[in-house]
């Protein structure tokens, strides 16, 4: 089968950062579905993964952590699927990627792709999904009810794919204001048709900014780039026994003590915790993503899908790995289908 993989840990210009490769197709054993990707989407994780380090792999290894196609085959034990059904997941990090034209994933993180979606549209939103629902729903525990609240949800970065679906979520199944935060025209504009009801500049100070939306402080914040920066005034905005979570890396330490005197929680959030641990339920990950696929052909949710960037290349894997890098990404960057020749 043919699939996208690295050797070494190099910049992304580097033409070997990312390479065509032809790999066995592999067998699916117990629990355990053979997908036919017929399109995937880049996201922050495969960046920073694939980031310039000594290491250098023997064999081939193959990233990616989003994909929409077809079950292939099934091993021993299934009973969620069956050859021909149409998914789309996010996979585990712990195992080989679905940069493949053939991919291994574990039923029980598997969901039925929406259907109102082609598979690019689809393969935007596994990881994302997954991500969002799990940070505003399970770690900060905002009621999955419609009814109005006082409560506000700031969501820092809220044009990127967490941020995208995020906002749709908040805006569409609970009651909370939600705030997002951009710095462009085109993020800001790309937040607002997300459903945000305000959205502020995360480049000028937040204080200021959300004391006149939330006089009373943020209950719940999802903050989901640039913590470490944004830290000290995420804390000042907060309401008391306010809720913090966060997804990304912060590259210096936080000040945690300064949520002392508000009684403040923090949480983490990271997808693939689930499928590495085996814990807290592994089928609520399917049940996400069936749930998403409803909502998203009852058309309460849209794809955040905004670029394609053709055929699953490495050439076109490394564009939009550049892409994601520079950190001006609205939406998701996908990849759909194989060249029709091998060259």
């Amino acid at each position: 089968m043919r699939a996208i993989a690295l050797h070494q840990y190099l910049p992304i210009d580097n033409p070997e950062a990312l390479i065509d490769v032809e790999l066995p197709t592999p067998e699916p054993g117990p629990g355990e579905l053979r997908v036919r990707v017929e399109a995937i989407s880049v996201n922050p994780v495969d960046v920073k993964v694939r980031a310039p380090k000594p290491k250098v792999e023997t064999a081939p290894r193959v990233l990616g952590w989003d994909a929409a196609g077809v079950v292939d085959a099934v091993g021993p034990g299934v009973k969620l699927f069956q050859p021909g059904d149409a998914v789309y997941y996010a996979g585990s990090i712990a195992r080989p990627g679905t940069n493949s034209e053939f991919h291994l994933v574990d039923e029980r993180i598997v969901g039925h792709k929406p259907r109102s979606l082609s598979f690019a549209q689809a393969a935007a939103l596994p990881l994302t999904s997954i991500t969002a629902w799990e940070l505003l729903f399970e770690r900060l525990g905002i009621s999955r009810s419609t009814a109005p609240t006082q409560d506000t949800l700031l969501i820092v970065g809220g044009a990127g794919g967490v941020g995208s679906i995020a906002i749709q979520l908040a805006r569409k199944l609970a009651g909370v204001t939600v705030v997002a935060t951009a710095s462009r025209p085109e993020s800001t504009s790309w937040c607002e048709s997300m459903g945000a009801h305000h959205v502020v500049d995360h480049r000028q100070s937040l204080v200021p900014q959300l004391q006149k939306l939330a006089p009373q402080g943020v209950r719940y914040i999802a903050s989901l780039t640039a913590t470490d920066s944004h830290f000290p005034e995420l804390v000042e905005v907060a309401a008391p026994f306010g809720h913090l979570g966060l997804i990304d890396d912060p590259s210096k330490p936080l000040d945690i003590g300064s949520m002392k005197r508000k009684s403040l929680s923090l949480h983490w959030e990271l997808m693939f915790t689930r499928p590495l641990y085996d814990a807290a339920d592994p089928l609520e990950q399917h049940r996400i993503l069936n749930r998403v696929a409803e909502l998203v052909d009852a058309g309460t949710l849209k794809t955040t899908m905004t670029q394609d960037f053709g055929p699953i290349t490495a050439a076109n894997l490394r564009r939009a790995h550049a892409a994601i890098e520079s950190g001006r990404t609205v939406g998701k960057i996908v990849l759909g289908g194989y060249p029709t020749s091998h060259e």
